[in-house]
């Protein structure tokens, strides 16, 4: 029998990445929420890879960091090995990757949930979904019924998920977890349009069973760097090691030689898989001339021998998996402690949903992270903490927080989801973003903590210390720009040792800083006036002095775009009515429903003269 257990302004249903930051962003914005997950012990899981951040990723967690958000500082608190990726090219994809005590990030995560005022936390199964007089209905596997105004749908890869490994197929969530059964069902009924993705893990294997001494070491920076603006560099130890070992020939074959006994070519899984994550067997496929492939080994944390290989994951029969593992220099005798699977499971077209992750045709109803047709960690995050805040601030009738494409990475992700859709899990990457010098990592703060300020998700005190970097850099800036440093035999040697011109008269300290062979450390050498300031404020100003130039061509397009942006289109706009768009612009239009000639601009299908058909249509309507 059926009855009432609670009511609460936002229900977060799933307990990953992206419905921590979610109940969190809300909760602290003041919203009575109610967390839901399968079990209390995987909240915070990292079912795949235990490491957070690289390439692109980096970027997201200090994004959310700048936010407000919370997974920068619990990856800080459980990092064993840090590293500053592509640190060979510019600042712009600098990304910093850390390894992760998975089992330590999920206790901590669990630990700052379980204090957090206004959340609470039920281990429960959601299992139905229903919307009546405004008020949504949350039923459990125990027919306990919560009630909530707003609701977060964080399922992550459990809505109905299929475990495949060979010919063994079975109902299964990630990392041997219940999957989520009869969820999916009513968001049909709702009208919430589904489809079915496939991503997939490697084996974890025994590091007592690995031969280190022949795969190449891989150690952590020297110096570590933090992912959250708020921890002291020092506590960040380096305490593990990675490795790198590749595959050959005789693995390549035996894939080959059992193709025929993948689910992924059989033709058994039907769900469509990552484009840039994809299986083992997938590469063999698609690069048959490629002679070996990398593969890293990475530990999973503290206190156990489970070692992760990163790029193998496969969805082959055990017995291949094992086969092919062995032919790998240094796993001739290897030790499979979990085997690799493939994960089917349902997701949504996430171009139902506007900006603010809110769906278009249910009111207060927000989707976030692989629910959303996006893989990794970061990716589900960064979703999480916007639909969290703008579920809150919607409750609070506030004005929703929308980040463009020229403010964040998260803006960027959230508009190639929400605009351009995926057919496929959706990965964040450098690329993606047509405004990456100016949207680096290691100016996230500047860009965003006011933004998180006036949301109210960062203190006074913090506040307070950003003011004060941020100044430091303005001033250190502007220092640097007036003095000069003349010409002495001292200085000149060092800059002919350094491959650059010497001086042959006075010289401001910016236009050295500004040659590419030198840093601002080495300017500084020579400046007994010099202030003694911080790393991340001497990373500012040497940035910005020498990208200058290019940093300023991008604020200009940056400023174009959002002149664009600020062209509101009406939510009743009628498609049909206006003639001279084309066919494919009215129907693609009609679905996507942009929020502003900008992001109509983006649209597939929807061509420059179609947007000069529209900017002219709302003009005479005087819209």
């Amino acid at each position: 029998m059926e009855f009432l257990s609670g009511q609460y302004d936002i229900a977060v249903i799933g307990a990953g990445h992206a419905g921590i930051e979610a109940s969190l962003a809300a909760a602290r914005l003041g919203a009575s929420v109610a967390v839901f997950t399968i079990s209390l012990d995987f909240i915070g899981n990292m079912p795949c890879n235990p490491s957070i951040g690289g390439t692109s990723k980096g970027h997201l967690v200090r994004e959310i960091d700048a936010l407000g958000g919370e997974m920068g500082k619990a990856a800080d608190k459980n990092t064993i090995q840090s590293r500053m990726l592509n640190l060979g090219k510019g600042p712009a994809v600098h990304s910093l990757r850390a390894q992760i005590d998975r089992r330590g990030y999920a206790k901590t995560m669990k630990y700052v949930l379980e204090k957090q005022e206004n959340l609470h936390l039920r281990q429960a199964e959601i299992v139905r979904l229903e919307k009546s007089d405004g008020i949504f209905r949350l039923t459990t596997k125990l027919d306990e019924v919560y009630e909530a105004k707003a609701v977060i749908l964080a399922t992550g890869t459990f809505l109905d998920g299929k475990i495949y490994v060979g010919d063994k197929c079975y109902s299964g969530g990630p990392d041997g977890m219940f999957p989520s059964v009869g969820l999916a069902d009513s968001l049909k009924k709702m009208n919430i349009p589904l489809r079915r993705f496939k991503t997939g893990t490697p084996s974890r294997v025994n590091a007592r069973s690995l031969d280190f001494s022949v795969m190449e070491p891989q150690s952590g920076d020297e110096i570590p760097t933090p992912f959250s603006f708020e921890t002291n560099p020092d506590d960040i130890k380096n305490s593990a090691v990675c490795y790198i070992s590749y595959t050959n020939e005789k693995t390549k074959k035996v894939i080959l030689d059992n193709i025929d006994r993948s689910p992924l070519y059989s033709g058994v899984i039907k769900g469509i898989g990552p484009r840039y994550c994809p299986s083992f067997e997938d590469k063999v496929m698609r690069f048959p001339d490629k002679k070996r492939h990398q593969l890293f080994i990475e530990p999973c944390g503290k206190g156990t021998e489970e070692m992760y290989l990163s790029g193998m994951s496969s969805s082959m029969p055990v017995d291949v998996q094992l086969g092919f593992l062995r032919t790998i220099k240094g796993l001739e005798n290897v030790e499979v402690m979990r085997n690799a699977y493939a994960i089917e499971y349902w997701c949504v077209d996430p171009t139902a949903m506007k900006r603010t992750l809110e769906f278009k045709d249910v009111e207060y109803l927000y989707g976030a992270g692989q629910f959303n047709g996006s893989s990794g960690y970061e990716e589900a995050a960064c979703q999480g903490l916007v639909a969290g805040i703008n579920a809150a601030l919607k409750i609070k009738g506030e004005k929703p927080m929308i980040l463009d494409r020229a403010s964040s990475y998260i803006g960027t992700l959230i508009d190639d989801l929400v605009t351009k859709g995926c057919n496929e899990p959706y990965r964040m990457m450098t690329s993606r973003s047509e405004y990456r010098l100016y949207l680096r990592q290691d100016n996230a703060d500047l860009r965003l903590t006011p933004i998180g300020r006036e949301i109210g998700l960062i203190s006074d005190e913090r506040y307070e210390k950003f003011l004060k970097k941020k100044e430091m850099i303005e001033n250190e800036t502007e220092r640097v720009r007036r003095k000069t440093i003349a010409p002495e035999k001292g200085i000149n040697e060092y800059l002919v040792q350094k491959g650059t011109a010497p001086l042959s008269t006075g010289i401001k300290e910016a236009e050295l800083i500004k040659r590419p062979q030198l840093k601002y450390s080495d300017v500084m050498k020579f400046d007994n006036e010099a202030p003694d300031v911080p790393r991340d404020v001497a990373e500012q100003v040497e940035i910005t002095l020498k990208y200058e130039g290019y940093i300023k061509m991008q604020l200009a397009e940056i400023k174009e775009m959002r002149r664009l942006e600020n062209k509101i289109i009406p939510e009743n706009t009628d498609y049909s009515d206006i003639g001279s768009l084309r066919k494919e612009a009215r129907e693609k239009l009609s679905k996507i429903r942009p929020e502003t000639l900008g992001q109509a601009s983006r649209i597939s299908g929807v061509s420059p003269a179609d947007i000069s058909v529209l900017a002219v249509y709302l003009s005479r309507k005087g819209k």
